[in-house]
């Protein structure tokens, strides 16, 4: 089978995020040979777009859900030109999609987050491991917070035990979305089809940044979830109380309600150790991250790119690439969807995580 790579979805992620992906990696990623949308009008601008992006000579083949077989989604899974996928598809579809793609034989990178809900995400995950994972099919998730240089860096620094044992640490996400917003206005994301909206959608990157940089995995949590605008529903809010391995505490504050698009000054991530402290804010195109002991301040900065280094990384994966840069895990990504679900749903009441979510499957 020769190398190629078709686009599932054709919303703003994959014009905006997957396309210049695409275009920054060049010839380590593979030709994009087609596109895929349910909508022929998004399918042919999608396609339109990726001849400008990637300078495309051939434009990729178009394929949409009509009735033509020639077009549809089983005569581009049918090609032997195209051996990997990347869906970017409405959350509660993709799983479906995940399992045609890897039926087909192809490898899949599927769009966080893994599932809309944890035993949906146990399902698919338990499907791939019997069914395709033997056969050397890869599927991995796009979580670009797992793969952004800044968050590794940091995570690195608290490995090295820059700022000694970590003692504690907090997270605040304050974002305003308002019916102007082009993020709002996609409508599977206007009236949502599973829980949380926007806290689950957006919140799992936060999760996931959490998950690679704390020397512990997150374990147990109490949480109030809230609305506070109605065309949010059914939540914007969550405040959480969170452990991470036997000593580790922290907060997680995360909210879509924020009334204005100005932000009070407040740090995104802040790790407290016994010898120091570590913050990481995203300065434009920069993630920024401070270490402060009493002997010094180091100050780090890494570019935004965790869309071209998750893409990078499962193209090398597929590639059976040595040192290929191991991210995207399934059952990881299904741990930031347990706690996203954990989080709406405990009132309350102390949830056990790693009941949630099993270490394996």
């Amino acid at each position: 089978m020769s190398s190629g790579v078709a686009i599932l979805g054709a919303g703003i992620f994959a014009k905006e995020a997957h396309l210049p992906a695409l275009a920054a990696l060049g010839a380590a990623a593979p030709a994009l040979k087609a596109v895929y949308s349910r909508s022929q009008a998004s399918a042919h601008d999608l396609a339109d777009a990726a001849v400008i992006s990637l300078s495309l000579s051939v434009p990729p083949g178009i394929y949409h859900d009509i009735q033509e077989e020639s077009t549809n989604l089983d005569a581009l899974f049918a090609r032997q030109d195209i051996d990997t996928v990347v869906i970017a598809l409405p959350i509660t579809l993709q799983p479906s999609i995940i399992l045609r793609a890897l039926a087909a034989g192809k490898h899949v990178l599927s769009e966080k987050p893994v599932a809309p809900d944890v035993a949906g995400g146990l399902e698919l995950i338990k499907t791939y491991n019997e069914q395709y994972k033997p056969k050397g099919l890869i599927w991995r998730v796009a979580e670009n917070f797992e793969a952004e240089p800044g968050y590794r860096a940091a995570a690195q620094a608290i490995a090295a035990g820059r700022i000694g044992e970590v003692i504690c640490f907090r997270t605040v996400v304050y974002n305003y979305i308002d019916k102007n917003s082009k993020w709002y206005k996609t409508p599977w994301r206007t009236v949502p089809d599973y829980q949380g909206g926007f806290l689950l959608d957006g919140g799992v990157h936060t999760i996931a940044a959490l998950r690679i940089i704390l020397p512990h995995a997150l374990t147990h949590l109490t949480s109030f979830a809230s609305l506070h605008k109605d065309y949010l529903a059914p939540h914007d809010t969550i405040h959480a109380i969170v452990r991470a391995g036997p000593v580790i505490t922290g907060t997680a504050e995360l909210t879509f309600a924020a009334p204005t698009e100005t932000r009070p000054k407040a740090d995104s991530f802040v790790f407290t150790g016994t010898k120091g402290w570590l913050t990481i804010n995203q300065v434009g195109s920069v993630l920024r991250v401070h270490i402060h002991t009493n002997e010094k301040t180091e100050v780090l900065e890494e570019p935004v790119c965790g869309v071209q280094a998750e893409l990078g990384a499962f193209f090398a994966a597929v590639r059976k690439e040595s040192g290929a840069l191991a991210i995207g895990e399934p059952l990881e990504a299904l741990r930031d969807v347990g706690f996203i679900q954990a989080a709406l749903r405990s009132a309350g009441q102390l949830v056990d995580l790693t009941e949630l979510v099993p270490s394996a499957l």
